[in-house]
C-alpha cells in the first residue's frame, strides 16, 4: 500500500457516517491476539453518546472543502468500530470497557504546557489547538496494534505546534506526557503501568509530515475513549506510540523514558517502529488483524509508509533499535 498527498477528497471515498451510528448493538468473533494489547475472541458495541461535532469540520461538507488529504487507499473503519475498542489503560484495559468507563472524562478546560530546549516555551488551551486545526486536514492513516483500523483523523501537524515554542539547536528528542487524574482514571496498581503515561519520538521523526496531533474524528470532536481533547497520531509505529489526552510536550536532548519500555524492555523499544521481520519475544508481527475483519492480513513494514519515513532509519539496525 503507497499512501499519497491528494488536494480533495471524494465523499464517495468515506462511508456515510449515518450508517453507522443507526447500526444497532452487534457481535463479532474471531479476533485473533496480535500483542499483549490485543486480546483474543469476542468484542462487542456499548453505544456511548455521541460526540460533539467539530465547528471547522463535519463529515457531511469534506466533499466540497478545500482541505488536505494523507490518504490510504484502504476502506476507512465505521465510527463505531473505532469508538468502541479501543487501549486506554488509565480507564481500563479491557478495550471493550474503555468506551463506558471514559464517559464523564473531563476534558474542558485543558492545557498543554510545551517546553524544554525552546527559545519560546509556552502554554497552549484547547481553544488556541482547535485553531490549528482549522484548516480542516482530514488524514486517513492505518493504525496498528497487532489488531489494526483505518482511521480518518481530523488534526494538525505536529510541527505546526513545534514551531511556536522554536526548538534550540541542541534538542534532539522530544517528549511526551499524558493527563493522570486519580479522581477520574483508575490506579496505576489497576492499568499494570505506572502512570502519568509517557512516550517519547525523535525529533526528526516528531517534525515528519506524517505526524499529526488530533482532534478529532469522523469530522468530530475526539471522543473521550480515543484520547480527548488531543492525542498524537504516529501511523507508522505501533498504536502504544500515539500517547492520548496530552498535557506536557518537552523537548530534550537526551532520549526520554518511554511507559512501555519501562514496563516490559525486552518486548518495547524505544522506535516501536512497524516491523514484520522483528518478532516479538512472545509471539510473531508478520500479521495483523483488521477489526471487522475475520482473516489476518500480512503486517506492511512501517505500516505501509516505507516510501515517506524509511529514510529517516538509513543505517540503523532495526532488529536492534526495535
Amino acid at each position: 500500500m503507497v499512501s499519497k498527498m491528494s488536494d480533495d477528497i471524494k465523499s464517495s471515498k468515506i462511508t456515510d457516517e449515518k450508517t453507522y451510528l443507526n447500526r444497532r448493538n452487534f457481535m463479532r468473533a474471531g479476533l485473533l491476539a496480535g500483542t499483549t494489547l490485543a486480546t483474543a475472541g469476542v468484542y462487542r458495541f456499548i453505544n456511548p453518546p455521541p460526540p460533539k461535532e467539530i465547528v471547522t469540520a463535519s463529515i457531511e461538507d469534506i466533499s466540497k472543502s478545500e482541505i488536505l488529504v494523507y490518504k490510504t487507499a484502504e476502506k476507512v473503519n465505521s465510527f463505531q468500530e473505532i469508538t468502541n475498542y479501543n487501549n486506554f489503560y488509565e480507564f481500563s484495559t479491557s478495550k471493550t470497557a474503555v468506551a463506558r468507563k471514559a464517559e464523564d472524562f473531563v476534558t474542558r478546560p485543558w492545557t498543554i504546557e510545551v517546553g524544554g530546549l525552546a527559545q519560546n516555551p509556552q502554554t497552549f488551551g484547547i481553544e488556541d489547538l482547535l485553531k490549528f486545526a482549522q484548516e480542516e486536514r482530514i488524514y486517513r492513516f492505518r493504525c496498528v496494534e497487532g489488531w489494526s483500523m483505518v482511521i480518518p483523523w481530523v488534526g494538525f501537524p505536529l510541527k505546526t505546534l513545534l514551531d511556536k515554542v522554536e526548538p534550540l539547536g541542541t534538542a534532539k528528542y522530544v517528549a511526551f506526557q499524558t493527563l493522570y487524574d486519580p479522581k477520574q482514571m483508575q490506579s496505576s496498581f489497576s492499568a499494570g503501568i505506572d502512570l502519568p503515561y509517557v512516550e517519547g519520538l525523535r525529533l526528526d521523526e516528531a517534525v515528519h509530515p506524517l505526524t499529526i496531533l488530533a482532534t478529532g474524528l469522523y469530522g468530530k470532536q475526539l471522543p473521550n475513549q480515543n484520547g480527548a481533547p488531543i492525542r498524537l497520531v504516529v501511523p507508522w509505529k505501533y498504536g502504544f506510540k500515539s500517547i492520548k489526552s496530552i498535557v506536557k510536550i518537552t523537548l530534550t536532548d537526551v532520549e526520554p523514558p518511554i511507559t512501555w519500555n519501562i514496563a516490559v524492555p525486552r518486548e518495547y523499544g524505544f522506535y516501536s517502529n512497524v516491523n514484520p521481520n522483528v518478532r516479538h519475544p512472545r509471539w510473531s508481527q508478520a500479521t495483523e488483524n483488521r477489526i471487522g475483519e475475520y482473516t489476518r492480513r500480512e503486517t506492511l513494514m512501517f505500516n505501509g509508509y516505507a516510501d515517506e519515513v524509511a529514510s529517516l532509519y538509513n543505517g540503523m539496525d532495526l532488529k536492534k533499535f526495535f
